[in-house]
């Protein structure tokens, strides 16, 4: 049987400030990257996040970025690698606090917004990320982006890679996606959303933003969790895909 997991990022909050509902998305999905503090995310949060998390089995990934948290971590930056490596361990290792006291740990990485954008290409940074992983724990799967350099010096340094789609981002026909400032970069429509991810899931393709039909395989499927109906629509998802006789089940 074909099996994918579930990811969204979930405690994207500050202070009194909550964006996602991550009660509610983890009742749905199977793996949660967790903000770490640098693009959105405190202790108090990140501490709620991982209990939460621990309770219901779901397993608990580091969701690192830049540190923006004015821009949400989707502004570049050009951040020198010793000092992205270090930030990105920093991240790791906060939270690693927080998964033991909820009697769990961090499972998988995965970078957020721009640097998620940034590691797909380029190089250096790319290789700042590894760094800063193997900092923290050598053992730890890194999810990201198929054909990213992220993922391929990842696999070189030893460090467990996973593929990622995302069924309400649009793609180029290279197989990256398209930037979120332009002119449908987000797929807005709920039925082809859960239309897409059935296909990522069963298919290992979708269409592109050319039309042309693109391979992506996937391990992990993202549903993002700072979009309106966001719980809803991960029900949708996940009931779509066990009906499609997909197994929704973590990675890690």
């Amino acid at each position: 049987m074909t099996s994918i997991d579930l990811n969204a990022d979930l405690g994207e909050g500050f202070g009194r400030w909550r964006l996602t509902d991550d009660e509610e998305l983890l009742s749905v999905v199977t793996s949660a990257n967790v903000a770490c503090g640098f693009h959105a995310g405190d202790a108090a949060t990140m501490r709620r996040v991982c209990a939460q998390a621990a309770e219901r089995g779901v397993r608990i990934g580091a969701q690192v970025s830049y540190r923006d948290l004015a821009g949400f971590g989707r502004r570049a930056m050009d951040v020198p690698p010793a000092e992205l490596a270090a930030e990105v361990a920093y991240q790791i290792g906060a939270l690693e606090v927080f998964a033991r006291a909820a009697g769990a740990r961090v499972s998988y990485v995965k970078p957020h917004g721009a640097l998620y954008n940034r590691v797909v290409h380029d190089e250096e940074q790319a290789g700042a990320v590894v760094e800063g992983v193997l900092l923290a724990d050598a053992s730890l799967p890194v999810l990201g982006l198929p054909g990213s350099r992220l993922l391929e010096l990842a696999g070189k340094s030893g460090l467990p890679t996973v593929t990622e789609a995302f069924a309400d981002r649009a793609y180029t026909a290279e197989g990256t996606l398209v930037p979120r400032g332009e002119e449908g970069a987000v797929v807005t429509d709920p039925e082809r959303v859960v239309d897409r991810s059935v296909g990522l899931a069963r298919d290992g393709a979708v269409t592109a933003r050319s039309g042309a039909r693109i391979e992506v395989r996937a391990r992990s499927l993202c549903l993002h969790g700072d979009t309106p109906g966001a719980v809803e629509l991960a029900r949708r998802v996940r009931d779509r895909l066990t009906e499609s006789g997909v197994r929704v089940e973590a990675f890690a």
